[in-house]
């Protein structure tokens, strides 16, 4: 798959803010489908921070149609967070736009 053309500055960000990527993109499998997420990472270790997962969909929205983008990544969005939540519970889904 490819990589979104602002993959590796929510990598940058992320890591400035002290997480650790853990995956790259992060498989996840759910009723026979697999699926890859951009990116999972967890916090790294500190002395009193909770464990804490998340898994990051990246999106660009360079098509023409702005609303299509934002529907399809709504939509894929909706799919994953469905899919950890069966598969992955404890991981918090979020998605990257550009400012």
């Amino acid at each position: 798959m490819a990589k979104d053309i602002f993959h590796e500055h929510v990598i940058e960000a992320l890591e400035k803010d002290g997480w650790e990527i853990t995956n790259d993109p992060l498989y996840v499998a759910f009723k026979g489908k697999n699926v890859e997420i951009d990116l999972g990472a967890e916090p790294v270790i500190g002395a009193i921070k909770e464990d804490e997962l998340i898994a990051v969909e990246i999106k660009s929205f360079t098509r023409k149609s702005l609303m299509y983008s934002f529907h399809n990544a709504l939509g894929q969005f909706i799919n994953y967070r469905r899919m950890l939540r069966n598969t992955d519970p404890n991981r918090v889904l979020f998605i990257a736009i550009p400012k």
